[in-house]
């Protein structure tokens, strides 16, 4: 049986950060398939200015982005106190231990290196969030 309908994500608002046009439709084509709501940023500053309005369930970001990398942007996430317990999951092509645990320094709840598929990205999601009961 595949993840994606062993669990149900029907109404988890889900982030995704990436300056990557193919990375976030990607992402958000799985997720919107799985039942999520989708909420998409191109980068940090985007993606700050989106969370307060939107206050997504779990936020996938990209590590190398202009501006404000994905190091700072979960950094920033996980000091304010309202945002601070979102699981955050660093998405990167880089798949090096000194990357991994400099996500792990900032924050982030979780490490997935791209190109992910669709069942490793719903994989973390219910992982992260809290079962909803169908």
């Amino acid at each position: 049986m595949q993840v994606a309908e062993a669990v149900n994500l029907s109404g988890v608002k889900v982030m995704v950060i990436d300056d990557s046009n193919t990375i976030r439709r990607s992402a958000e084509i799985f997720l919107v398939q799985a039942g999520c709501q989708v909420v998409l940023a191109e980068d940090g500053f985007d993606a700050l200015a989106k969370i307060a309005d939107h206050h997504p369930d779990i936020i996938f970001c990209d590590i190398m982005m202009p501006r404000l990398d994905g190091y700072q942007t979960c950094a920033l996430i996980k000091k304010n106190p309202r945002f601070g317990v979102t699981p955050v999951i660093m998405l990167s092509s880089k798949d090096g231990l000194f990357d991994r645990a400099r996500g792990r320094m900032v924050g982030s709840d979780e490490y997935l290196t791209k190109p992910f598929t669709k069942d490793s990205l719903l994989k973390a999601v219910a992982a992260h969030v809290p079962q909803r009961v169908s």
